[in-house]
């Protein structure tokens, strides 16, 4: 009982390490973004407030127009979900359920691009999209990550999952194969889904990379981008940085609340494990 006893504990102190390390950066941003900047930067540095303020906030708002860098980061990354959550559905599917000539091969080649880092696609990717002329615009910042090989890969390994009879009984009753997916096979990956749209979602949200590539003009700026705008030859504002982080991360935090059950049950069906 007591050898019990220790190992729970033993446990039970390692998880809470490991709360701390991951909770423990967001707490300190949440806590600085109501700090003044020299508080911020007092050493040794305070956890708690000593002096609330919201001025970060205010100020953050008027030096950059955050309204519309959340507007364009919200834009990008719906449309970013909606396509994703479509299209490698669609493709995972077809991996998972129909045969065809060269499936194998086709599923390798998608594996292989998750091992490929995407900074080595993305002087290929410029230049694309600069030959189209889709610089500094927003199909130019959505186009390369429309559809992902983790997308295709997830859902793929989720579909493949389900039972190959309720394909077999819709074309029995005369069903074609874009009915079944809407009708049969979409209903049911509800987890893999709400997983695939969390990952997107926050991938995009965060992405900072190729929208300060690709977005020339500050109209089109995303939240991450437009912070960046900070980091000037004023040197850096701490007190607005940790603000716009706050502002970025809440939407994250919020989406994660109601998904939570989803993903995790997504993450232990897709083969991520």
């Amino acid at each position: 009982m007591r050898r019990t006893r220790r190992q729970r504990a033993v446990v039970y102190l390692g998880l809470g390490l490991g709360l701390l390390l991951v909770v423990g950066p967001f707490v300190w941003t949440a806590l600085s973004s109501v700090k003044p900047e020299a508080e911020i930067r007092r050493d040794p540095p305070t956890l708690w407030p000593r002096t609330f303020t919201l001025d970060n906030f205010t100020e953050l708002f008027e030096r950059v127009n955050m309204g519309q860098a959340f507007a364009n980061s919200l834009l990008i990354a719906l449309v970013l979900v909606a396509t994703n959550l479509l299209l490698c559905s669609m493709a995972g599917y077809a991996f998972a359920k129909l045969p065809f000539r060269g499936r194998n091969l086709a599923f390798a080649l998608v594996l292989v691009q998750l091992a490929i880092p995407a900074i080595v696609v993305m002087i290929p990717q410029f230049v694309l999209i600069a030959n189209l002329g889709l610089v500094n615009t927003f199909l130019g910042i959505i186009l390369p990550t429309v559809v992902t090989p983790l997308g295709v890969f997830m859902m793929r390994q989720f579909i493949s999952e389900l039972p190959d009879e309720l394909i077999h009984a819709a074309r029995v009753d005369g069903a074609g194969e874009l009915r079944i997916f809407f009708r049969v096979i979409l209903p049911l990956c509800g987890p893999a889904l709400a997983t695939l749209g969390l990952i997107t979602f926050l991938g995009a949200w965060n992405n900072f990379l190729w929208p300060a590539v690709v977005a020339q003009s500050e109209e089109m700026y995303t939240l991450p981008v437009a912070l960046n705008i900070l980091n000037g030859h004023e040197g850096t504002h701490y007190n607005l940085l940790v603000a716009g982080s706050v502002v970025v991360i809440a939407p994250i935090l919020v989406l994660f609340v109601f998904l939570q059950r989803f993903f995790v049950q997504g993450i232990a069906t897709t083969g991520i494990k």
